[in-house]
């Protein structure tokens, strides 16, 4: 009987012999897990496999099913692993795996890696070291249980004798894989918990980690594409004659996106891409523009909306309340400006497609291929590169698709280019939102009384005009309100909109956790309370809150305690420097929980600089604190970025921002310090990479106000927003 007619439907392992007689593991996940990736799929969540390899020599290689874009997944997932073998760090290598059904679904996001992964890397790496122990214990003719792993070798603890892993792989590899292999006692994690350097920086130190754009293939063409400027619009005609001519150029082919200029350099084509004449019908997108998107989202918040949820009765007790609060806050398309922009390279055949590309999500990716080539996905090969930034962006595949067009129509490999222009002005936005709040306190202080109207142009209308329930993807981290406050309302409207939207960083999160937190501080200087202490109480009594979808639970004892460990760490009540302030916010998303400190000034002229951000995060069992702090860091940036220095705007249809000089990165010397701490937690691990987004903007704006007594209901910060004049 071969290794695979072992398994049955049920098996969660797999063992193949490999030519280096090197013993592989594979992990299938079982129907549970299966369930829970297919819930964390709204927000953006996956359904991973994972391959490991032991070679003759004792190396250790691990196959990361999940797509490296910056968040440390090719060092978290084989310390996973590593843990349970009790391997040698030092003998542990990671290859990225590629797109085929053996690995299963590689789609990355919705800061799900770990927390979907953690659990059954775990028994992948269990298993190894229980098959090792047994190879080991046969050699020696003794009892399993007499033997232990340790960093790479099996250790016979009567006599002290070992063997190094590699020398058991042949013997390993001939017994029966077991199904229920028993896991280590997290109290002997060696490798879980430690801030281990990442896997991935070497090969970014030297420049030999290889991006989308690094892909170099014999005979490869080159390719940029002339795209409708407007939302919507369509190509009516073109004429290539001047295009044709330019040097370089080998070929002008209409694709599905526009006109593609083919040459044999990325230069070549840009030139015959300016000398390219297109008519474009622009559609009925050309009417719209942030100021009539801005006039329909307020006409919309005027108007009740579908409720989310409702405890209570929100609209009597706030006419009851001995004081009310209303506000409005405004927060704009945001693009992902990831550092490298898209590009993807495509060779197709008569009979198949190989593809080199930065993705995040594979199985989108083939499916939309398939379409494209005709082509069954068994015929298409999608290698993944390392990508320069993803934060949701490259979960769309359009890029990809242009690649596969082109190379099509011209039976050659092309690579495509997006300038960073392109980039900013064709992306999947985050939406635009407006949020109305209005609050009741009692005589006393304390709210009795939240009603959150939402209206945004919500992501599945984009992809689904005529969506039933638009608000599944725009009402996290309001619907889930987890404060103590007797009369909640959430309620939501979806707007009409021509441009695209998709999934940033955080999703709805970063709107809604802007507009929530900074509307409790409202509540918290109306009642003339300290806002830490108002959460606090508002937190109090280990409450579970379910968000609306259901498939999310809330522990307000838990993010209560990342706000008492954030306002510890940060001093918060004690003096700070003249002309200081602090704000603070918590917000949970992703299952994670996340509570921060901004320390601001504000000089006369109106200008913010952020001094200190101090972090704190439940996130479960910590894999690597090192990586979760980066995951803060990175955060932090991407949060004050949207906060201070950028925003989409639209103009006839079409974005005004081109480049970084209208839409600003925060830059190296405005970076603040910034603290992370992580709570203690045995909890399964959750994840990092968005939970520390939500909660930038609130806690510097919260700051902002107790520096100024300005209360900024709009993001980004404009000039004139806090200028003393």
């Amino acid at each position: 009987m071969s290794a695979l007619t072992r398994v049955s439907r049920r098996d969660f392992l797999i063992i193949v012999p490999t030519a280096g007689a090197g013993l592989v593991l594979g992990v299938r996940l079982g129907g549970d897990l299966e369930g829970a990736e297919a819930a964390g799929a709204a927000a953006g969540s996956l359904a991973p496999n994972a391959f490991l390899q032991i070679d003759a020599t004792g190396d250790v290689t691990i196959w990361a099913s999940k797509s490296e874009m910056g968040q440390g997944v090719r060092t978290a997932l084989p310390m996973i692993v590593a843990e349970e073998m009790d391997a040698d760090w030092s003998r542990v290598r990671v290859e990225q795996a590629w797109a085929d059904p053996k690995f299963g679904d590689l789609d990355t996001g919705g800061s799900a890696s770990v927390r979907t992964k953690y659990e059954p890397m775990r028994k992948a790496g269990a298993a190894a070291r229980a098959m090792l122990i047994a190879a080991a214990a046969k050699a020696w003719r003794v009892s399993a249980d007499t033997c232990r792993a340790e960093k790479g070798r099996v250790i016979h603890s009567p006599s002290g004798r070992g063997i190094p892993f590699g020398d058991l792989v042949a013997r390993a590899a001939a017994l029966p894989v077991p199904q229920d292999a028993l896991l280590k006692d997290p109290r002997d994690f060696r490798i879980i918990g430690k801030p281990l350097p990442r896997s991935d920086t070497p090969s970014k130190v030297d420049g030999s980690a290889i991006y989308g754009m690094d892909v170099r293939v014999p005979g490869m063409l080159h390719a940029v594409v002339s795209r409708c400027p407007v939302f919507g619009g369509k190509m009516v005609r073109f004429d290539e004659t001047k295009a044709r001519a330019s040097p370089g150029v080998k070929a002008v082919v209409p694709i599905s996106n526009g006109v593609a200029v083919v040459a044999d350099s990325t230069w070549h084509a840009f030139k015959g891409r300016e000398a390219l004449t297109v008519e474009w019908d622009e559609g009925p997108g050309v009417t719209e523009s942030t100021e009539s998107l801005g006039r329909q989202l307020a006409d919309l918040a005027r108007k009740p909306g579908r409720a989310v949820r409702s405890d209570g009765d929100a609209a009597a007790a706030l006419a009851k309340a001995a004081r009310k609060i209303e506000a409005v806050y405004e927060l704009p398309f945001q693009a992902h400006a990831t550092m490298e922009p898209q590009n993807a390279t495509a060779f197709v055949q008569k009979d198949r497609c190989e593809i080199w590309a930065p993705v995040q999500t594979p199985s989108w990716a083939l499916e939309d291929v398939a379409r494209a080539t005709g082509l069954p996905q068994s015929a298409i090969t999608l290698r993944i590169t390392q990508l320069g930034g993803g934060f949701g962006r490259r979960i769309n595949p359009d890029y990809v698709v242009e690649a596969v067009e082109i190379s099509k129509a011209v039976g050659a490999p092309v690579k495509t280019t997006w300038t960073r222009t392109e980039d900013l002005q064709h992306d999947f936005y985050r939406p635009a939102s407006l949020h109305s709040l209005a609050g009741g306190l009692d005589a006393a202080g304390v709210p009795v009384s939240w009603r959150h109207r939402i209206v945004s142009t919500a992501i599945q209308t984009y992809y689904e005009p005529d969506a039933k329930n638009p608000e599944e993807q725009e009402t996290g981290g309001a619907d889930d309100l987890p404060y103590a406050i007797p009369n909640v309302r959430v309620e939501y409207a979806a707007a009409k909109s021509m441009v695209p939207r998709g999934w940033w960083r955080s999703v709805e999160n970063s709107f809604n956790a802007f507009a929530v937190e900074c509307f409790l501080d409202e509540l918290a200087a109306a009642a003339s309370r300290d806002p830490c202490r108002l959460r606090l109480d508002l937190l109090s009594g280990g409450r579970k809150v379910r968000s609306a979808g259901g498939h999310l639970v809330l522990e307000t004892g838990r993010l209560r305690a990342c706000i008492e460990l954030a306002a510890q760490k940060s001093g918060w009540g004690t003096p700070l420097p003249k002309g200081r302030a602090r704000g603070i916010a918590a917000h949970f998303s992703y299952q994670s929980y996340c509570a921060q400190v901004a320390e601001v000034s504000v000089d006369g002229p109106g200008n913010v600089r952020v001094h200190r951000v101090v972090s704190a995060v439940d996130c479960g069992r910590p894999i690597n604190p090192g990586i979760i702090a980066a995951q803060m860091e990175g955060g932090v940036v991407f949060g004050l970025t949207a906060s201070l220095k950028s925003g989409i705007t639209i103009e006839k249809g079409h974005v005004t921002q081109g480049n970084f000089d209208d839409y600003e990165m925060l830059r190296i010397d405005e970076m603040p310090q910034v603290e992370t701490h992580v709570v203690t937690s045995g909890a399964p691990p959750t994840g990092v990479g968005e939970p520390g987004v939500p909660v930038v903007a609130p806690a510097v704006f919260n700051a902002i106000f107790a520096a100024t007594g300005k209360r900024v209901r709009r993001l980004p910060l404009r000039a004139g927003d806090l200028g003393s004049g």
